[in-house]
């Protein structure tokens, strides 16, 4: 039994989201370059954690996802289950059928199964709330850094000072050109 990307992608973009959106909402593109995942991956991921109420979307300037609930209340299964993964080490997908239709369970069905119970239990066990305190004990970074979205900088605006001087010998002359200079 191994678990696919799809779900260690999941739990992945899932902890780098808890862990920021205290900062407000979380954008994909900032997950994808922080995790290194594609952000149509990502793209794919979230509707799906979005259906299953794992997530919320804001649109619009300002925008991106928040957990919809409480991290403490998100468990590693509802994750994972959400994105469609199986967690299922028999080789019937839990159907008793293991060598094809008709033809019952293998002599090894019921330890696949026993070990599939165990995983679930387990992962059932880790709460979102838990991987995001093990990386605050890491010392994982979970500043936002500064502000800077479409159209909005950090830089102080900077006001256009016009004067009033001539711009070219012309302009030069035309305002001299009508004095008499004594």
């Amino acid at each position: 039994m191994r678990l696919t990307t799809k779900g260690r992608f999941a739990v992945t973009a899932m902890i780098d989201l808890a862990l920021r959106q205290n900062s407000g909402p979380v954008t994909l593109a900032t997950i994808s370059e922080r995790q290194q995942i594609s952000l149509s991956y990502l793209e794919q991921l979230f509707g799906k954690l979005r259906r299953a109420q794992l997530v919320d979307s804001t649109r619009g300037p300002g925008g991106g996802y928040t957990l919809a609930r409480k991290a403490a209340d998100i468990s590693v299964t509802d994750i994972v289950m959400s994105v469609d993964e199986p967690l299922d080490a028999t080789h019937c997908e839990g159907r008793e059928n293991c060598h094809g239709e008709g033809s019952g369970r293998c002599m090894t069905h019921d330890l696949w199964t026993a070990l599939t119970a165990k995983m679930t239990e387990f992962l059932d066990s880790v709460s979102l709330q838990q991987l995001v305190d093990d990386q605050h004990e890491k010392g994982v970074e979970t500043a936002a850094g500064p502000l800077i979205k479409r159209g909005i900088s950090s830089l102080p605006i900077q006001k256009i000072v016009r004067n009033n001087t001539p711009n070219s010998v012309f302009a030069l002359g035309e305002i001299y050109g009508s004095q008499t200079i004594s």
